[in-house]
């Protein structure tokens, strides 16, 4: 499964989230390491999820990103 992952760069860290799974976040110092925690928190959160016998959502987010004018 693609699920989409939220990047927020802050003053001295990068924050990552998942729209799709409420409550699994990372937060690293640099963009590489907060893909690399995030994609491991996934894991983490679907397992988790199986474990409980919860069903695991499909993805359903998705980005685009708007230009304007400044």
């Amino acid at each position: 499964m693609k699920y989409t992952v939220i990047l927020e760069k802050g003053d001295s860290s990068f924050g990552a989230y998942v729209p799709d799974l409420p409550g699994c976040i990372a937060a690293a110092e640099t963009k590489d390491e907060a893909l690399a925690l995030i994609a491991e928190a996934i894991e983490i959160h679907l397992e988790d999820m199986r474990e409980r016998g919860e069903t695991i959502p499909e993805p359903h987010s998705f980005f685009e990103t708007v230009e304007v004018a400044a």
